[in-house]
């Protein structure tokens, strides 16, 4: 089992950074696919990134691509995700989540852990 804790989430006018981070505990963090997904008042969780154990794949959200970029540090148990350029549609809460199948994937189903969310506004 994998537990999730997200932080760096926070207010932000639009065109501005933020940068998330999300620390694991538990069993073998490298074991795992990561991925980061949101969720937006009234509107479904959504996909925004993936990347695989050794960080060598990545798959992004269309929304997103050009703007973020997930990262992982496996000497730390941390997975980040830069949010540069930042749109008020960005607004929403940002989840992590580990998926041990070793595949990266946009399909929620695949992600066994999730963290407890931080939430990223973005003003105009």
């Amino acid at each position: 089992q994998v537990q999730l804790v997200e932080s760096g989430g926070g207010l932000v006018q639009a065109g501005g950074s933020l940068r998330l981070s999300c620390a694991a505990a538990g069993r073998a963090f490298s074991n795992y696919v990561m991925g980061w997904f949101r969720q937006a008042p009234g509107k479904e969780r959504e996909f925004v990134a993936t990347i695989n154990w050794s960080g060598s794949t990545t798959d992004y959200a269309d929304s997103v691509k050009g703007r973020f970029t997930i990262s992982r540090d496996n000497a730390k148990n941390t997975v980040y995700l830069q949010m540069n350029s930042l749109k008020p549609e960005d607004t929403a809460v940002y989840y992590c989540a580990a998926n041990p199948t070793g595949w990266t994937t946009t399909y929620t189903g695949s992600y066994d852990y999730w963290g407890q969310g931080t939430q990223v506004t973005v003003s105009s």
